[in-house]
C-alpha cells in the first residue's frame, strides 16, 4: 500500500465567515452597582420564613385505629397508615363527605383545584359516633368554606 495525503476539507458546517458571524456587545458584570449606593462586601444569606401560626377555630378530628381526618383553620388534614397529607385551603376545590355503604365509616374527599382528588375513610366504632361526626363535620367546614 502506499500512502495517500489525507483529502481537502471539504466545504460545510464550520465557523461562519467574518462578514457573517455575530456581533455581540461586550460583556457587562451581571450585577453592576448602582451610583450612590453601597456594594455589599458579601451576599446577605436567606433569611427563615418564621411559621405563621394558626390562628384559632373549630377543628373536627375522626380517628380509628390506622387513619384520621382533622379539619381546622389551615386545612385538611389526612392520616392513612402513618403517611401524613396536607392540603391547605387555597388549594382545596372542595371537601365532600358521606357514610360508607355499610354505615360503618365516614368517607372524605377533598378535591384539589387541579381537578384531583383524595380520600380517606376512618371507621367510626361504635356506629353512634358517625351520626356524631356528621353534624360537626358539616359545621367545621361551614365555617371554613361557607359558599362549598
Amino acid at each position: 500500500m502506499t500512502e495517500q495525503p489525507p483529502p481537502p476539507p471539504v466545504p460545510g458546517f464550520g465557523p461562519p465567515p467574518p462578514q457573517y458571524a455575530p456581533q455581540y456587545p461586550p460583556a457587562q458584570p451581571p450585577y453592576a452597582p448602582v451610583p450612590g449606593q453601597p456594594v455589599p462586601s458579601q451576599p446577605m444569606p436567606p433569611q427563615p420564613v418564621p411559621p405563621q401560626p394558626v390562628p384559632a377555630g373549630p377543628e373536627f378530628l375522626a380517628v380509628d385505629k390506622r387513619n384520621a381526618v382533622v379539619v381546622d383553620a389551615s386545612g385538611v388534614v389526612f392520616e392513612m397508615s402513618g403517611l401524613t397529607i396536607e392540603f391547605r385551603w387555597p388549594e382545596i376545590g372542595g371537601v365532600h363527605y358521606k357514610a360508607s355503604p355499610d354505615g360503618k365509616a365516614l368517607m372524605v374527599a377533598v378535591v384539589h383545584m387541579d381537578g384531583r382528588f383524595y380520600e380517606c375513610v376512618v371507621e367510626a366504632k361504635p356506629r353512634t359516633r358517625l351520626q356524631e361526626w356528621f353534624p360537626q363535620l358539616a359545621w367545621v367546614l361551614g365555617h371554613y368554606r361557607p359558599m362549598g
